[in-house]
């Protein structure tokens, strides 16, 4: 009864489900929950959901995974292509379009990683001393010191 409130209180726009609930819903087997937690979810939630069809693995379930390949959220498309990996359908464009997809995400996954190691790095730049840099500096010293 809990868990029918809570999809009631969901659809309603008043609450996301639990981790606990949608792993009830999972268990149960209620596949249509979790495509509405996917469609209309928060990201926690959409990934969550992702996820758990994951587990259920019904192929009813393979066009909203299709849909949320292209979330906003990197988490939620990338659940949602481990979902649609796992299902494991026999289209072919299907299966083109989860190669690209996984393609791209690998690409950009090691773009941050590049990025987050070099984010701390220092480069050592030299630069060349000019000589008006240099007497311009001089002259502003001795112009710093009292005159006799």
């Amino acid at each position: 009864m809990y868990y029918q409130i809570t999809y009631l209180l969901f659809k309603l726009k008043l609450v996301q489900p639990s981790e606990n609930i949608i792993n009830f819903w999972m268990e149960n087997n209620h596949v249509e929950k979790l495509e509405y937690a996917l469609v209309h979810g928060n990201y926690k939630t959409r990934k969550r959901a992702a996820e758990a069809l994951e587990h259920v693995g019904k192929p009813s379930s393979i066009p909203v995974l299709i849909k949320s390949i292209d979330d906003k959220v990197q988490n939620v498309s990338i659940a949602a292509l481990n979902a649609l990996q796992r299902i494991g359908t026999d289209d072919v464009l299907v299966k083109t379009i989860i190669q690209k997809r996984f393609n791209w995400a690998n690409k950009t996954l090691e773009s941050q990683a590049k990025h987050e190691a070099n984010k701390n790095k220092k480069y050592k730049i030299y630069r060349w001393e000019r000589a008006s840099k240099k007497s311009f500096d001089r002259v502003k010293e001795q112009l710093k010191k009292p005159m006799r």
